[in-house]
């Protein structure tokens, strides 16, 4: 069963909530940040991205930045932009996007249930990813990033949550620049944090990392880096838990530089023993499972998988396995997209036209559009104990960094 625990948040001072929660470091390259932080002295970006108040030229893997990190929070504690709270509680986070509205559970969850396999995941690591937030963590002994946690609906903990929400104020209520709204309770009552504690204990055999991979790994080496001089609460690690029926998992594209040495023609020859490929007059977003979108030579196609390209284990039937098994590693040779340079991947988020404006620059020769994963491909994959091939989920709304971080 799952181990939770509140925990005393470093979070803004009311007038400062809205500038200092900042996009997630792992969506934003470090141009992007420079951007949108310049007039913002208050934005968690200059924490989580500091090579932002750095030389251009700087290594965003150096110690500096890292210690930079870490100036710059000890700044905004000592001017009072973030202050810490005088008890373990529990936090509500609820964000809006289009309408849609999602509620989750701020807190720390266990190290050890992530060992042990209760905390379930569905992707594997990428070691330079991983050594980045390991020494961010270890250098500014905080975890500033979110692990997004998924957990089979509990009408009891549903129950308990909405109430507190209709029954206290909000602590932060406002909406960012991109129309998101985000708002934030504060659980303090030691009843409600004791019932939360034990619905956890009692109702949630298992969480899901939906996203965070990274985050959650990196948490866990720093606890046995720290080793003897770990506080207790790097037994924890920073997480809000969704229940299922309330998340919503966009496509994650993909972006390859080069066809392998193929001629276009070629390319569609080989293509066309697998797929059924028809050209189509506007961008293809894919209707249904396996059918792929591809966009080259600034014309779309659209793609539809042969009986005898996939599977029906929880895996063969992904289509980021479709695509990855028959177009990818077969045709292409791009064998590890963990560590392959020749490929990218484009967050649902940015939209199709992001994939036409790549491959028009020149910068990308092709791009592949796909279907979702659906939350219970997720939680079927995972329990089954097999892997996903990377970035096939891209969940929105994300949640912001800065509003609550956890103190190790």
């Amino acid at each position: 069963m799952s181990t939770i625990v509140p925990f005393q948040a470093l979070r803004p001072a009311l007038q400062f909530a809205s500038q200092v929660a900042s996009r997630p470091y792992d969506v934003l390259n470090s141009h992007e940040a420079r951007e949108e932080a310049a007039d913002n002295p208050y934005s968690f970006l200059h924490i989580t991205k500091s090579e932002i108040d750095m030389p251009l030229n700087v290594d965003t893997h150096s110690q500096e930045v890292y210690d930079k990190a870490k100036e710059n929070l000890q700044g905004f504690i000592e001017r009072g932009v973030l202050l810490e709270e005088n008890k373990p509680c529990y936090y509500i986070y609820q964000l809006v996007m289009d309408g849609r509205s999602q509620t989750g559970l701020v807190c720390g969850s266990s190290v050890d249930d992530y060992e042990k396999g209760i905390i379930k995941k569905h992707e594997l690591t990428r070691p330079d990813k991983e050594n980045d937030r390991i020494n961010h963590m270890k250098t500014i002994r905080a975890q500033t990033g979110n692990v997004f946690l998924a957990y089979r609906s509990v009408g009891a903990i549903d129950d308990l949550i909405e109430g507190w929400k209709r029954d206290h104020g909000a602590t932060y209520e406002f909406t960012a620049e991109d129309g998101i709204s985000h708002t934030v309770w504060v659980v303090d009552d030691s009843g409600t944090i004791e019932a939360i504690t034990s619905l956890f204990s009692s109702e949630v055999p298992f969480t899901y990392i939906a996203d965070g991979h990274h985050r959650a790994a990196s948490a866990a080496k720093v606890r046995k880096a720290l080793g003897q001089g770990a506080s207790n609460a790097s037994n924890y690690f920073l997480t809000t838990l969704f229940p299922s029926d309330q998340l919503h998992i966009l496509d994650y594209n993909r972006l390859v530089h080069d066809l392998n040495g193929h001629s276009a023609e070629g390319f569609f020859n080989l293509l066309q023993k697998e797929f059924f490929v028809g050209k189509v007059e506007k961008a293809f977003s894919p209707g249904q499972l396996h059918e792929f979108g591809l966009y080259i030579d600034g014309s779309w196609y659209k793609l539809v998988a042969k009986e005898g390209t996939f599977s029906t284990d929880p895996i063969g039937i992904l289509d980021v396995t479709i695509l990855q098994k028959n177009i990818l590693d077969k045709l292409l040779s791009i064998k590890d997209p963990r560590t392959d340079k020749r490929i990218d991947f484009v967050g649902g988020i940015r939209g199709l036209a992001e994939l036409e404006r790549r491959v028009d620059s020149g910068e990308m020769k092709a791009a592949f559009s796909l279907y979702p994963v659906s939350i219970q491909q997720l939680f079927d994959i995972a329990d089954s104990g097999e892997i996903m091939p990377p970035k096939s989920t891209w969940f929105e709304p994300k949640l912001r960094d800065g509003l609550l971080t956890h103190l190790i």
